[in-house]
């Protein structure tokens, strides 16, 4: 599974000049989770379940288990943006669900495999670019 840490990040911030550095916590940064279930009986409804399985791919999602799929967003105004996305390409029938949640959050999801518990697999660190006028994480 995702992990994503270390628990804080360092991202220069354009504020003027020279480059200001704000921490970003882990209690503020958000991840995205999309849970579907959509009908697969005929050839028609599997090409358009599998079309929207390639989205969430290209959207930058990656699968935790079959039909749930999630991405890291970055901001909540990120997250909330990709939701309208999604909400756009949804196919006419089926179930989707949409979560969002802090990185802090995601990273205290037990993961168990085979009634035991698993280490989730850490994942290299993620770049994430602000412009100043919705950064988000600004302390002025």
């Amino acid at each position: 599974m995702f992990r994503y840490s270390p628990e804080k990040y360092v991202i220069p911030v354009l504020n003027g000049n020279p480059y200001r550095q704000t921490m970003l916590s882990a209690y503020r940064l958000m991840w995205m989770m999309v849970m579907y279930d959509l009908p697969v009986v005929d050839e028609k409804e599997r090409k358009i379940a599998a079309k929207f399985r390639k989205f969430m791919e290209k959207e930058g999602f990656s699968m935790v288990q079959f039909s749930v799929y999630a991405k890291f967003c970055g901001t909540r105004e990120k997250a909330e943006a990709q939701k309208k996305v999604i909400e756009e390409k949804l196919p006419e029938k089926g179930k989707v669900s949409i979560i969002q949640f802090t990185d802090k959050q995601f990273g205290d999801i037990v993961h168990l495999t085979n009634r035991k518990r698993v280490k989730s697999k850490e994942y290299p660190d993620q770049l994430v670019l602000f412009s100043d006028e919705n950064n988000a994480f600004s302390e002025d």
